[in-house]
């Protein structure tokens, strides 16, 4: 098993960034794929952000391209998203999820372990 902490929101004006972190523990082999997912009131999950924990493979939903960088560090036990201009489309809980398998996905129900969430708020 592996659990997944994430840390880093808050509330930002539009045009701010923000970096949210994702450090995890536990079985190394449960967690080859790593994303980001976010979640606003009455809208489906969608996953913003993908990487590969070994080949460093991304994946970027059209939302994030250009703004959001996923990235992990050398140790491989944090992930982070670097989020850019921010606009009051953005708000959401945003959950790290991890997937236990080396084949890249990128769809929210392919992704085992989930973080707690936090929130990220953009007033204009």
């Amino acid at each position: 098993q592996v659990q997944l902490v994430e840390s880093g929101g808050g509330s930002v004006q539009a045009g701010e960034s923000l970096r949210l972190s994702c450090t995890a523990s536990g079985r190394t082999d449960s967690r080859y794929i790593a994303a980001w997912i976010r979640q606003a009131p009455g809208k489906d999950r969608e996953t913003v952000a993908v990487i590969h924990w070994s080949s460093d493979k991304t994946y970027y939903a059209d939302s994030g391209k250009g703004r959001f960088t996923i990235s992990r560090d050398d140790a491989g036990d944090t992930v982070y998203l670097q989020m850019n201009s921010l606009t009051p489309a953005d708000p959401a809980v945003y959950y790290c999820a991890a997937r236990p398998s080396s084949i890249f996905r990128t769809t929210p129900d392919e992704f085992d372990h989930w973080g707690q969430g936090t929130q990220v708020t953009v007033s204009s």
